[in-house]
């Protein structure tokens, strides 16, 4: 069986900061956890938690999952990265996603067309800023540098970064949902984000990553809950994960553009993912979460006493996750949690 790397995602603020970000951070290095993640919706940012946990940590890795690519120019998202690798000294991930028109255009303002092509370019132009062998000259589709289009003054110079960066490469994970976009994920970055992921269902990824290249990573969020013994335990212990499946395969988009819904239908809830956007788009929100089986929301989880856990990773070793992201909400989490995936 394969070894597996534990990471804790904290993901975006809710109405206020985590009150104890460092603490865990802090804790989670100690117990071995490999990485630490943060996010962004339209709140909190994805990158200033990580320049904070930076001074306050020595060795665990500190990465975005996810910085929104429509809410910077690829140029800024570097700079981010640049400087964050400095001030960690070589220890930044940086993990980009597309988001939802909803976002995008909502919030952001930003155009949601060719999701694909954007991403191509956004990683290409981050990977040239970073490497710093030459001044950016890139006239794509969807960015330009220098730009020269409407409005355009016609004085912009192609340009390299004046700061010098640790490393020459950044590892790249990307987001990633759709088979296309996996496929391109696999083929242009060092890591893929799937939203969920059963190691019960690995075919439903098998030929889109079958360009990747040896070293690539899949870092998993996996939703991780310790109950008693009993179904009923672990039944109660599903039930928030059948909640946030509700909201992202009913809630998240509108109908007929939901990524999160297509996803579920691929992997085997046919008709079942329809029905649990139906219902919740119709207000019936209770409705939707009792329409999402209990079974799958176990497949992309690890739920249940300490010993049907360590039995049920057995399948995750065997699949090609390299990673598997938590979210604990105290110490004692954690270190279950450590004891299970990296001492079992």
């Amino acid at each position: 069986m394969g070894d597996l790397d534990l990471g804790m995602m904290w993901g975006y603020w809710g109405q206020l900061p985590p009150p104890n970000l460092v603490e865990l951070t802090q804790e989670a290095e100690r117990l071995g956890f490999t990485s630490v993640w943060t996010a962004e919706s339209w709140g909190s940012d994805a990158f200033s938690p990580l320049a904070y946990l930076a001074a306050v940590t020595e060795k665990i890795q500190l990465g975005t999952a996810v910085a929104q690519l429509a809410a910077r120019t690829p140029t800024a998202t570097a700079m981010h990265a640049l400087t964050i690798d400095h001030l960690s000294g070589g220890r930044f991930n940086l993990g980009l996603g597309v988001s939802g028109p909803q976002v995008v255009e909502g919030w952001y303002g930003q155009p949601s067309n060719r999701p694909l092509a954007r991403t191509r370019e956004y990683v290409e132009i981050i990977r040239r800023v970073i490497a710093r062998e030459e001044k950016v000259d890139f006239q794509g589709e969807h960015y330009q540098h220098p730009y020269t289009g409407p409005g355009s003054v016609g004085l912009g110079k192609a340009l390299k970064p004046i700061t010098h960066p640790l490393r020459r490469k950044i590892p790249i994970f990307i987001g990633a949902e759709g088979p296309k976009n996996v496929t391109q994920t696999a083929e242009i970055a060092d890591g893929w984000f799937p939203l969920y992921y059963s190691p019960w269902r690995q075919d439903v990824y098998a030929d889109q990553l079958t360009g990747a290249s040896d070293d690539f990573q899949i870092a998993v969020i996996c939703p991780f809950v310790v109950t008693g013994p009993t179904e009923a335990e672990i039944a109660e212990g599903l039930a928030g994960i059948r909640m946030m499946l509700a909201f992202y395969i009913g809630g998240m988009g509108a109908e007929g553009q939901n990524y999160h819904t297509k996803l579920a239908s691929r992997m085997g809830l046919g008709d079942a993912a329809l029905e649990i956007q139906r219902k919740f788009l119709g207000g019936d929100q209770a409705g939707a979460i009792d329409a999402v089986p209990a079974s799958f929301a176990d497949e992309i989880a690890l739920v249940g006493p300490p010993e049907r856990i360590k039995e049920r990773l057995s399948v995750w070793r065997d699949s090609p996750v390299t990673t598997l992201l938590i979210h604990a909400s105290d110490s004692h989490g954690l270190q279950t949690a450590a004891e299970l995936v990296l001492e079992g």
